[in-house]
């Protein structure tokens, strides 16, 4: 048995044509893990949709047998939403799963219990995601891999997939929740915080955690990436780590690559 227990936190508004995907998968991986000694829960977090999320929400609860917990209130954004979540949340380890986003296969949240389970050293595990559009979510469009990751990485705006990222709460608690100053880079700073500045013990798992549906407001246009790439500099210089804007726009490249990896792959 592993005796373990994994609280998942959606961030969510207006996302009523994609959150039932989102808890369809989510109550797989409890299928998964039952029997095992696995306890999931799942914590949503709702900023006052004005669409039939909360609907979605309670029609779904009896499937949860209290394993779920949500609220549905005004929030200053989506680090917010996250840091909400984190505080309601009860599990011994805490990832996120987005209200557009779907586990890739129904043993993920296993495959991350085991990884904790098999050495108590570890505070941390990330992995591999892929994206997809609407309409063809069987077609990967870009693979994500957090294979190649290092921490001096970081500097080049590299990080491990954030979708991917479970980590344990006692790390929040003594570390901080997201810089909520950070509109669009807080998670990035997160990793700086947690993987370069205080060295938390975190591992590579070889799987594929998290099918993305493209798109989201980071990734939109050049001014969007410019912004990015702003948020991404002054968590740099909170750390004192150099960089520069080169740096910032070699991941761009990065990018590329990946996408024309992934398009003669699949």
């Amino acid at each position: 048995m592993l005796d373990i227990k994994i609280s998942v936190i959606t961030a969510t508004w207006n996302r009523a044509k994609t959150l039932q995907d989102t808890i369809d998968s989510f109550l797989r991986q409890v299928e998964a893990c039952r029997n095992v000694g696995v306890e999931l829960e799942h914590v949503i977090v709702d900023g006052l949709s004005g669409d039939d999320t909360v609907q979605i929400i309670q029609r779904n609860e009896p499937r949860y047998h209290g394993t779920l917990k949500w609220v549905s209130e005004k929030d200053r954004g989506i680090y917010d939403a996250i840091n909400k979540g984190i505080r309601m949340s009860s599990g011994d380890v805490v990832g996120i799963l987005n209200s557009d986003d779907f586990y890739t296969s129904d043993d993920v949240l296993l495959r991350v219990s085991q990884a904790f389970a098999n050495n108590d050293e570890l505070e941390a595990v990330y992995g591999d995601i892929h994206f997809v559009k609407e309409g063809n979510l069987d077609r990967c469009t870009r693979y994500y891999s957090s294979r190649f990751f290092r921490t001096g990485l970081l500097r080049f705006g590299f990080m491990p997939a954030h979708p991917s990222f479970y980590c344990k709460r006692k790390v929040y608690d003594e570390c901080g929740l997201y810089d909520t100053d950070l509109k669009t880079s807080s998670d990035f700073e997160m990793m700086v915080r947690l993987l370069y500045m205080k060295k938390i013990k975190a591992e590579y798992l070889g799987i594929d955690f998290v099918t993305m549906r493209a798109g989201g407001e980071s990734t939109a246009n050049i001014a969007s990436k410019m912004k990015v790439n702003k948020d991404v500099a002054m968590s740099l210089r909170k750390y004192g780590i150099y960089s520069n804007q080169l740096f910032q726009w070699l991941r761009y490249a990065w990018r590329i690559g990946e996408i024309v990896y992934t398009r003669i792959k699949y």
